[in-house]
């Protein structure tokens, strides 16, 4: 494959992950006008949720699916669904259609997203990943900038369903360049066949253990009868899956992986710091407008410090990475950066200042932009090409 051709594919899959990026960030300065005009302040974190839950389920579906037949009609299917769901987003005459179709988008950001980080790793040696992955960080960062800017301006002065409608140029833009650049990367595999099981035993595993976490504490009490009903069919849920995985010979998600350092390090650690991400992202806004007080245009810009340290630190680790060759340094110094972030947010008040707020988002925003990237490297390094897309739908 010649060069041209490569930054040709690196093209579509960063006008994907713009598309999908630029949609969690974009949504995240409209929400007070939303819940205000649909009146559900309730279901806030649904609007969300509902897309987490959406990609989280099918994210190791569309993994094992892309290591089997090829992540390049997957990924054209994930932009297509996530299309869809956005124009119906914002045709939702009430909380409840919004919620439904946020969850549409997120089985297809599911699709994006775990094939954006797996063509990288098809595509590029594993000498020049490491600046690509920087690259898509950064192109995270930057939407994370543009997004709640360009949401604030649009729900100011347009309408707030047109942050679900410009997604559709990008998408579009998108199919074209994947479809002409992109080919149709198959490994080869004897046996084809597709864990069933697995793939329906993982989601309901996972969505009422979902549902238990956002109920718990708000909706219901912790020790409450659905709480503990979603929580004890999860487990249950979780033992047959374990059980099936054990005996499938293509599992969805193979439980071999967790006996691999790397991989079980690397996903703790995305975990605690998404957790980080996207708790700022989605409340700091709100904590601007609802408390410090301030139009949307403005809590867009609340945002900033912290997507411009973001994109700095994932540029500048990616390179270091690719001429170096170690992470390891940068991935303790980005973990705890984060975590020092997080705390320091814990100590927000409604006097807070915004200069002491600028502070908070920096420091976060270093640590997960030296974070998110390298421990994706760290797995696809650690793992054949065959099992990329496996590995990456589990980071």
């Amino acid at each position: 494959m010649n060069a041209g051709n490569k930054w040709m594919i690196l093209s579509g899959v960063i006008l994907a992950m713009l598309l999908s990026s630029l949609d969690q960030t974009i949504v995240s300065t409209a929400m007070p006008r939303i819940v205000q005009e649909l009146n559900g302040i309730e279901h806030l974190s649904w609007v969300f949720t509902a897309y987490m839950l959406g990609s989280t389920v099918t994210v190791p579906i569309y993994g094992k699916l892309s290591d089997i037949f090829g992540r390049r009609g997957l990924y054209i299917l994930g932009i297509v669904i996530f299309l869809i769901g956005s124009v119906l987003c914002g045709l939702s005459a009430n909380m409840y259609q919004l919620i439904l179709f946020r969850g549409l988008q997120g089985i297809g950001g599911g699709a994006m997203m775990v094939n954006s980080f797996a063509i990288i790793g098809d595509v590029f040696p594993p000498a020049e990943r490491g600046k690509f992955q920087g690259l898509i960080g950064g192109v995270f960062g930057l939407s994370s900038i543009a997004g709640p800017l360009l949401g604030g301006w649009i729900t100011d002065n347009i309408s707030w369903r047109w942050v679900f409608y410009v997604n559709i140029p990008v998408g579009i833009l998108a199919i074209v360049v994947l479809s002409a650049a992109l080919p149709k990367i198959v490994h080869e595999a004897k046996d084809r066949s597709i864990d069933f099981g697995g793939a329906f035993f993982i989601v309901a595993t996972l969505v009422p253990f979902l549902l238990a976490l956002v109920w718990g504490g708000s909706l219901y009490d912790w020790t409450s009868l659905p709480i503990l009903g979603c929580l004890s069919a999860a487990a249950l849920s979780l033992l047959v899956f374990i059980r099936i995985e054990k005996r499938a010979s293509k599992p969805i998600l193979s439980l071999s992986l967790f006996k691999n350092r790397v991989f079980v390090t690397s996903v703790g650690a995305l975990f605690i710091t998404a957790m980080g991400m996207f708790g700022a992202i989605l409340y700091v806004p709100i904590f601007s407008q609802g408390v410090i007080g301030g139009s949307a245009t403005h809590s867009g810009l609340v945002l900033t410090p912290m997507m411009f340290a973001l994109i700095l630190a994932s540029a500048l680790s990616g390179q270091i990475i690719s001429r170096t060759g170690k992470y390891k340094v940068l991935a303790l110094t980005g973990t705890a950066l984060a975590a020092i972030g997080m705390f320091l947010f814990t100590g927000l008040r409604a006097d807070t200042s915004n200069t002491a707020l600028v502070v908070r988002m920096i420091v976060l925003g270093l640590g997960l932009g030296m974070t998110m990237p390298i421990f994706t490297l760290a797995v696809q390094s650690a793992f054949g090409r065959e099992q990329l897309g496996q590995v990456t739908a589990g980071t």
